[in-house]
């Protein structure tokens, strides 16, 4: 097993092991050996800019979507798209949305996934842009849905992410993000359901809601 550069050696350790087995699964016989991919992809996870997008994060990410996994038309491409959703994140810049997209799109195929599952990955990693998943899109309702789960977690757990949010744009002045913060907020409690899946709805919802109009009023003078 390749040696980790990583702040948490066992998380990516168990990581690249889900990764392993999930190339096993998608990838055609014979490709490419798939752990320098998945090692790269930890690599990138663990920079030292990222506070909330991390190891933790993605792990998160990939729990939902395996709880959510009977809810998607297909599990293994929503565990890809998990895989990439933020593999590429820059606070920063506003387009990290589509360049991981892109990496998945140059990945995958070296890798010996199918096209279709790699342009199935790549449309739902630029769905997290805004998470408005289409009716009937159940791979994407699942990808928002895990990726959003967050939002609805104990309200010490939120406040964690949330404060982890702020170091990653320690950059920017607390007047400016303030209103950007409370910007997204808004756009997340104007969705028509936050939630896709019923077994999200019912797990996260309430609390979701409860957790993002605590945070917009604490923004608010």
């Amino acid at each position: 097993m390749p040696t980790h550069p990583h702040p948490d050696t066992a998380l990516a350790a168990a990581l690249l092991d889900r990764w392993t087995a999930l190339l096993g699964r998608v990838a055609a016989a014979g490709s490419a050996d798939p752990a320098p991919f998945g090692d790269e992809l930890l690599r990138r996870w663990s920079e030292p800019q990222r506070r909330y997008h991390t190891l933790s994060h993605l792990a998160a990410v990939l729990d939902v979507a395996d709880r959510l996994a009977d809810e998607a038309e297909d599990p293994d491409a929503v565990r890809l798209a998990a895989w990439f959703h933020d593999a590429v994140y820059a606070p920063e810049r506003s387009e990290n949305e589509e360049r991981s997209a892109r990496l998945a799109e140059r990945v995958l195929p070296e890798a010996g996934v199918p096209a279709t599952v790699t342009a199935e990955t790549a449309r739902l990693v630029r769905l997290t842009t805004t998470h408005e998943a289409a009716e009937g899109d159940r791979n994407g309702a699942v990808l928002c849905d895990a990726d959003l789960a967050v939002l609805g977690g104990p309200p010490a757990a939120y406040a964690a992410y949330a404060a982890a949010v702020r170091e990653e744009y320690a950059f920017v002045p607390d007047d400016a993000f303030r209103e950007g913060r409370a910007a997204v907020l808004q756009q997340l409690l104007e969705l028509p359901r936050l939630y896709r899946t019923p077994a999200a709805q019912s797990a996260y919802a309430v609390a979701a809601r409860s957790n993002l109009l605590s945070e917009l009023s604490a923004l608010r003078p």
